[in-house]
């Protein structure tokens, strides 16, 4: 990444492995505001650390409206109290969330490779069955 204060947004694509379009969508959507010369977008620092939040947040499931109400929290006068107090308790909501999908998934999959053991199973019968008959000719 570049020590310049300020990258464009290829450089802040290339940086973050993001698209030029993600990070318009980003602009549109109000996290992140690049300070626009001419037809050039340019990202400062605090962009930058918005986007690894938002790129987190978008890791970890968080809603874009989530993530949003996260970062305009942000007041370093208080400390981050209130921001790090919302963060926490989405992420503790989105756990719960993950934990369930776990479940859920943990259950599929074991039902799953019970039909493909049952369909392996069948199929071995069927070829068995099969090579043991004569063939009508």
């Amino acid at each position: 990444m570049p020590d310049d204060d300020v990258m464009t947004i290829r450089q802040m694509s290339e940086a973050f492995g993001v698209t030029p379009r993600a990070l318009r969508f980003y602009e549109s959507g109000d996290l992140l505001a690049p300070v626009r010369h001419g037809q050039k977008r340019l990202y400062s620092k605090a962009d930058r650390a918005r986007l690894k939040l938002i790129l987190r947040g978008k890791r970890f499931g968080f809603s874009l409206e989530q993530i949003r109400e996260i970062l305009e929290l942000y007041n370093p006068a208080e400390r981050n109290i209130t921001q790090t107090e919302t963060a926490l308790a989405t992420a503790r909501e989105r756990l719960v969330d993950m934990r369930q999908q776990y479940a859920e998934l943990g259950q599929a999959i074991a039902e799953l490779n019970q039909q493909i053991g049952e369909g392996e199973a069948s199929l071995r019968k069927l070829k068995a069955e099969a090579a043991s008959k004569p063939e009508d000719r």
